[in-house]
């Protein structure tokens, strides 16, 4: 049922992904083609709810699919079963949950980055 769980769990983050891939990227060609500079983007970036719940969905669905992705890997190729596997899923996730939220709090709200 776990299995099952995970895998659901696994699609659902890869279907939300999807359209913030694109978006990113097209605000990422946007600005590119605009010449503006990281200062610049990050000017329009900081203090904005809008953008912190963007990249902060984008981070989480990230960091849940990863670590599912990952387990699988692990599992297959490593061999690691049973609570071992379980915790290095939940330590891989938290990891890249962590990165994630450092990143999205340096674009949306931490000052002084871009000077």
């Amino acid at each position: 049922m776990l299995n099952l769980r995970l895998y659901m769990l696994q699609r659902i983050t890869a279907i939300l992904m999807a359209p913030l891939v694109l978006g990113h990227l097209a605000v990422m060609i946007y600005a590119i083609q605009g010449g503006l500079s990281a200062a610049e983007v990050l000017s329009r970036t900081q203090g904005s709810f809008l953008w912190l719940l963007f990249y902060g969905t984008f981070a989480v669905a990230v960091a849940i699919h990863g670590a599912i992705g990952l387990r699988a890997i692990v599992h297959e190729w490593g061999g690691l079963k049973g609570v071992a596997l379980d915790v290095f899923m939940w330590v891989v996730g938290f990891s890249l949950f962590t990165l994630g939220a450092r990143a999205v709090w340096a674009v949306t709200f931490a000052k002084g980055l871009g000077a």
